[in-house]
């Protein structure tokens, strides 16, 4: 197996935990903790699956951005250039919202560690409604980007 196969590898992996991880966590997880009545409990649940999700997605986030980069570097006389710059800035997009995520994360846990319960929730609720499912699709339109420049 040549390094590029490798780097492939590691970015595919990369991108399907990041993905996967956000699909799980607003398709599954979320839904579960609105099923409790206790807001206190619903808000705690969520802030803890959504901290757990930035701590695990982290390292393939930068896994991705690296592996990516080094693909696009060693190859990029055989991609098109118009495909792999909507990648790019993509990508470059789903990291920016993720530390937009990352730091709603942080301002809620200090409202939720404050007692303001619902102020915790005001702040998180564009993470599940609009943040985490611009992610995702974001997230498909890379893959699928990505397909077509390995000539799929």
């Amino acid at each position: 197996m040549s390094q590029l196969h490798l780097l492939l590898m590691l970015h595919i992996i990369s991108a399907v935990v990041w993905i996967g991880g956000m699909i799980t966590i607003r398709l599954v997880i979320h839904p579960i903790n609105l099923q409790f009545e206790d807001l206190q409990q619903r808000v705690e649940r969520n802030l803890k699956a959504t901290k757990r999700l930035l701590v695990l997605a982290f390292p393939f986030v930068l896994g991705s951005f690296v592996s990516g980069f080094m693909i696009t570097s060693a190859n990029f006389s055989s991609y098109n250039g118009s495909s792999v710059y909507p990648k790019i800035v993509i990508w470059l997009l789903m990291f920016l919202n993720y530390m937009i995520i990352f730091y709603r994360s942080r301002v809620a846990t200090r409202s939720f560690n404050n007692l303001d319960i619902t102020g915790a929730r005001r702040i998180m609720s564009p993470v599940a409604n609009l943040l985490l499912p611009i992610n995702i699709i974001l997230g498909i339109v890379a893959i699928y980007i990505g397909i077509n420049l390995r000539g799929v």
